[in-house]
């Protein structure tokens, strides 16, 4: 398989594999109007097989959504071919409008203007909850 390189845009490694295409939606991907090319199961050393996402575009992206569906990746900055900056994830305490509360009940469902808050509960196993009726994130 050739996936060809990226003049100026961003590569994300080291992908758990089969969470390329949570990330893809999250993200808003599928709204671009370039190349993104999703390659998922590649092997790797280091996790036995990961997902890669490259994007032939310098666009924003939200470092939080990353770091909440996996802070293992590498976000990767491509600038004229070269690589121009490299960061990894680490777990967002707060996630704003990342994620929706599903609990009917809860005032966000009421107040649409509201800002969608989860906050991180429990660092260990990923546990996010709404910072207004403390459901569990899913």
């Amino acid at each position: 398989m050739n996936i060809d390189s990226i003049n100026n845009g961003i590569v994300l490694d080291h992908i758990t594999a089969g969470l390329s295409m949570r990330l893809y939606d999250l993200l808003g991907l599928d709204s671009l109007d370039c190349s993104v090319a999703i390659i998922k199961n590649v092997s790797s050393k280091k996790l036995g097989k990961k997902d890669i996402i490259k994007i032939d575009a310098d666009i924003p992206v939200n470092l939080d959504v990353i770091g909440y569906v996996d802070p293992g990746i590498t976000v990767n900055f491509i600038r004229e071919g070269k690589l121009y900056e490299k960061k990894s994830i680490a777990i967002p305490e707060n996630l704003i409008n990342v994620i929706k509360c599903k609990n009917p009940r809860c005032i966000t469902s009421v107040e649409q203007e509201l800002n969608h808050v989860f906050k991180l509960t429990d660092r260990k196993n990923r546990i996010y909850r709404c910072i207004y009726c403390e459901t569990k994130a899913q």
